[in-house]
């Protein structure tokens, strides 16, 4: 399985020197740029042809793909519940923490709470799932779940989402929602740094599992079978296409 859009942003990428490596490796890694050729192998990706159809940049265009999939797929799934899947939208705009708008004001009009305070609660996930009470635009919606979409992980997108969802949870009045990743990594210990944790992360959805799978089977260490295996069994690490039916069932 993966993700309906997962070819049209997994590809190759020119560096610098020339070389073409997988747009989602770390390229100064070795074990990393083979398990993500291996990713593109199995996805039936051309070996190192740069498309120019493949974003230079695909982040920003995994955001934007994941809320175009589950503008769709979550109606349709659904259609009892009025569902508002929108981009990097504060979460002030939500029942749940609409409380955090009239703080902002308040620390904007006090010098000494803006300094103890600041504003990093008012959060814009990458991708926010809303239901509505109403159809009617002007009806507030409750927040279902918040997607930190990440093309790669690193330490520091690790530390940034855990972060955001930790003043998600914090700062909620009322049900939590549902906090998770979605992402291209292709390295088993990267994922698992974000995978295991103590609970700010529901579940991390890979948009390209079942050629991860087979990636880590063929060229995998030792090592990385094992990560990809915990998180697998434990339920940490899902294939994306399950993402839409786990909000849709709860």
């Amino acid at each position: 399985m993966s993700a309906p859009f997962a070819t049209q942003l997994l590809g190759w990428k020119k560096l610098d020197s020339g070389q073409a490596v997988p747009n989602s490796a770390d390229s100064s890694s070795v074990p990393s740029k083979a398990l993500a050729r291996e990713i593109l192998d199995c996805l039936g990706v051309v070996s190192e042809v740069v498309l120019p159809e493949t974003p230079g940049n695909p982040g920003p265009k995994l955001e934007t793909s994941v809320r175009d999939d589950l503008s769709g797929v979550l109606i349709q799934a659904d259609p009892s519940r009025t569902w508002r899947v929108d981009h990097q939208k504060v979460i002030s705009e939500f029942t749940q923490y609409t409380h955090l708008g009239k703080l902002k004001q308040a620390v904007l009009r006090n010098p000494v709470l803006s300094a103890d305070l600041g504003l990093d609660y008012l959060i814009k996930p990458d991708v926010t799932v809303g239901i509505a009470r109403g159809s009617s635009p002007d009806t507030d919606a409750f927040l279902h779940a918040a997607v930190s979409c990440k093309w790669t992980i690193r330490s520091d997108r690790v530390q940034n989402i855990r972060h955001e969802f930790l003043q998600m949870i914090r700062h909620r009045r009322g049900r939590l929602p549902h906090l998770v990743t979605v992402t291209a990594e292709p390295m088993p210990s990267r994922l698992a740094a974000i995978a295991r944790g103590t609970g700010e992360v529901d579940a991390v959805y890979h948009i390209a599992f079942d050629a991860l799978q087979e990636a880590v089977a063929a060229v995998g260490s030792k090592q990385q079978k094992n990560d990809l295996a915990e998180m697998v069994g434990q339920g940490r690490l899902r294939p994306y296409e399950e993402l839409a039916n786990t909000l849709v069932s709860c």
